[in-house]
């Protein structure tokens, strides 16, 4: 398979993600409403964190139980620094974004600058995560395995579908109401990197290298989790959020199902 059909493939697996995406333009004025759109993101994040970490530490327990405790080590080393990498890193990111942003007038004003930088936090962490389901992709058609590469496309772009969502709902919370451009950018930040990463998965095969970045996606997605529970506390509305996080897990086994049906 030459290097112009697997970008193709990792293109199909990341770019459903502008499916969810339109959300972002729809109103959402009621409280309920908006408590119940930031639980269910937090819900389908809490998934992806535990879907990340669980193929981290793969590798790790195989190492583990094969004897080769320097092995287990050193990947372990690599996932706890990836991990601080992605968690402390984004802190450090968003109190620059902060320092730098232009002061808000009012209130409203001062909610739409931080549900913005919080979808925009949403889409960096989902997009390190998408990097290492591309880093899969390329893998396997390297291997040239090429109907596992195949199936792993259709469980990603069925996945990432949902995380579109994921992004915008601290926007339709808010109240903000996004450009298209705005969309698209946000898009190409969580979606683009699975292209990105099926391109380098092809030519870099090293298994340590596919620990580093779901590691720093995990770190990122945690910050990127207790920033949305910090918005959801405000909104003291215990029993909504309870369903909307139960809503969002389900949501996000339901779609990590298509991967487990097909074998892959």
């Amino acid at each position: 398979m030459s290097s112009g059909q697997v970008a193709w493939l990792g293109a199909i697996a990341g770019f459903t993600i502008f499916l969810g995406l339109p959300i972002g333009r729809a109103p959402a004025r009621l409280q309920t409403t908006k408590a119940a759109l930031n639980a269910v993101a937090v819900g389908i994040l809490l998934f992806l964190l535990w879907d990340i970490l669980a193929h981290a530490w793969e590798p790790i327990d195989a190492a583990l139980a094969d004897g080769r405790f320097g092995t287990a080590t050193g990947y372990g080393v690599v996932l706890a620094a990836g991990f601080g990498l992605g968690l402390i890193g984004l802190v450090w990111f968003d109190r620059r974004i902060a320092a730098r942003a232009p002061k808000a007038d009012t209130s409203t004003d001062s909610g739409a600058v931080a549900a913005r930088r919080l979808a925009l936090m949403i889409a960096i962490g989902i997009g390190l995560h998408n990097f290492a389901e591309g880093l899969a992709i390329g893998n396997s058609a390297a291997a040239g395995e090429l109907s596992l590469a195949w199936l792993l496309v259709i469980g990603f772009a069925a996945h990432n579908a949902t995380e579109g969502f994921g992004i915008v709902a601290p926007l339709t919370a808010a109240g903000v109401k996004p450009t298209w451009w705005q969309l698209g950018a946000l898009g190409l930040i969580g979606g683009g990197p699975t292209l990105i990463g099926t391109l380098v998965g092809q030519q870099v095969t090293a298994e340590i290298a596919g620990v580093a970045f779901l590691a720093v996606a995990a770190g990122s997605i945690l910050y990127v989790v207790v920033e949305l529970l910090a918005v959801l506390r405000r909104y003291s509305l215990k029993y909504v959020t309870s369903w909307g996080l139960f809503a969002g897990l389900v949501l996000g086994f339901l779609t990590d199902a298509v991967l487990t049906a097909a074998g892959a």
